[in-house]
Formats: structure tokens, C-alpha cells, sequence
């Protein structure tokens, strides 16, 4: 890398280090820096096999903050995959979006295994999600080999034959996890929108006269005798107050 780069900066470090683990393509996935930005990195990923995206080869960015690895990138796909939207953070517990779920030992490789991995999840309304048809979704992955990056060539030329090594009991973790905590917020979002959407309804359907509450009036009456009985009080008061002054 060039010499501009703090050599005792953790995320320097720690980047140089991932940038020599993948500097071999695979035939699920590959990425690496650009050459003047070790904070940019270009990716490719293959589609999961037996799903809607299915021998689609997909590329993006990742920007990494200069507090790598405790605070995450974001991720942005820019093949258009019927998924998630081009050219916008994708919203992950594995990226910027959820900086509370993030986890240090996460790794530029175990990021992209699990975007792979939840590529076939429902988006369930998260922010960034897509619900293209199966059939928009196999016609994108189709059109996707011939996709060109305008910093990296023809896409399909960025995966080789080399398989990629097996996961690790932690890394397998890891991935399952994110899924998880991925579709545990994504309901959370819908859930969250469902219950703005009754609570609308609720104070919508709520019968009211002139926009005046149903209980108005009695309140209004409650409230009222109360203020004729404070008054009464005070006038009773002054009233033997003033006797007894006219008495003595």
C-alpha cells in the first residue's frame, strides 16, 4: 500500500492484513482495496446457489471508517439484483445502519459470506430492501454476467475456480447470527410500522362531535360546579367574617 497510510493505525493494520488474505479470488467471492483508497474496497460475490439469484454474479463497494474494525463499513451493491437497491447502504446488523450489533472480530470476508448467505431472505419492508418476482430476479442475475465496473472491468472475470476455504465454527456462527439479528430487525421495522398504521386507525375511528370529545360537556359540568362551590365557599366566608366585624 502506499506510504501515505499511518503503518501503526489498528484499521491500517488490520486492513493491509485482510487485503493480503484475499488478494486470491474464489469462486464464490473476491475483494480488494483500490489502489489509491485503502478505505474503498470493490467486491464480487456470486448469487447462492438453488435461489432467485441463482448463477448471478453481483459487485459493490465497502467503505470502511478509520475506526475499523469497531465501527462497521457500509455496503453498497451496485449490480442491479431485484434484492437490494443500487448504488444505496444496505441496511444490516452487519453494516454502519446497526453499529450496535456490529462485532470487531467480524472481518471483510465473514461480511461478504453473510451477505451472501442472506441474499435470499425476505426484505420484509428494511430499509434499502427490493421484492422483485422470482422471474425479475432470475432475468436480473442472468444480465448480471456481462456487467462491467467502471474501476474493476468485466465482473465476471473478478471470481476464479479456487474454492473458497471451509468456515470456521466461529465464522459459521457469526453468519447465522447476523441472519438472525438481520430478520429480528426487519420485524421490528414492520412490526413498529403496523403499529403506527393502528394507532392511526384507532384515533381515526374514534367518534367525535365538531372535533369536540364525547366527554367534553360532562367535564365541562363537572368543572363548573366545582368553581360555583369554590365561590359559594368564599362567599359564606366573607359573609360571617363581615357579620362579625359589624357585630363587634
Amino acid at each position: 500500500m502506499e506510504p501515505q497510510y499511518n503503518s501503526k493505525s489498528t484499521a491500517v493494520k488490520r486492513l493491509m492484513r485482510e487485503a493480503i488474505e484475499l488478494s486470491e479470488p474464489t469462486d464464490e467471492y473476491s475483494a480488494h482495496p483500490l489502489e489509491d483508497n485503502l478505505f474503498e474496497w470493490h467486491f464480487t460475490m456470486r448469487g447462492p446457489q438453488a435461489s432467485e439469484f441463482d448463477g448471478g454474479i453481483y459487485h459493490g463497494r465497502i467503505l470502511l471508517p478509520t475506526e475499523y474494525p469497531m465501527k462497521p463499513p457500509n455496503i453498497i451493491l451496485l449490480t442491479p439484483n431485484g434484492r437490494w437497491e443500487t448504488n444505496k447502504k444496505i441496511c444490516l446488523s452487519i453494516s454502519s445502519h446497526h453499529p450496535e450489533t456490529w462485532q470487531p472480530s467480524w472481518s471483510i470476508r465473514t461480511a461478504l459470506l453473510a451477505l451472501i448467505a442472506f441474499m435470499p431472505t425476505n426484505g420484509r419492508g428494511s430499509l434499502g430492501a427490493l421484492e422483485y418476482t422470482p422471474e425479475e430476479r432470475l432475468s436480473l442475475a442472468k444480465k448480471s454476467r456481462n456487467w462491467i465496473c467502471d474501476c474493476c472491468g468485466q465482473i465476471s472475470n473478478l471470481l476464479a475456480n479456487n474454492k473458497a476455504k471451509p468456515l470456521t465454527k466461529e465464522e459459521s456462527e457469526l453468519i447465522k447470527s447476523v441472519t438472525f439479528k438481520g430478520e429480528e430487525a426487519a420485524e421490528k421495522v414492520s412490526k413498529s410500522s403496523d403499529q403506527q398504521k393502528q394507532e392511526v386507525e384507532a384515533i381515526n375511528e374514534e367518534p367525535v362531535v365538531n372535533n369536540i370529545s364525547p366527554n367534553f360537556f360532562k367535564d365541562a359540568l363537572c368543572s363548573d360546579i366545582g368553581m360555583y362551590l369554590i365561590y359559594l365557599i368564599i362567599a359564606l366566608i366573607s359573609i360571617l367574617v363581615a357579620r362579625r366585624f359589624y357585630s363587634a
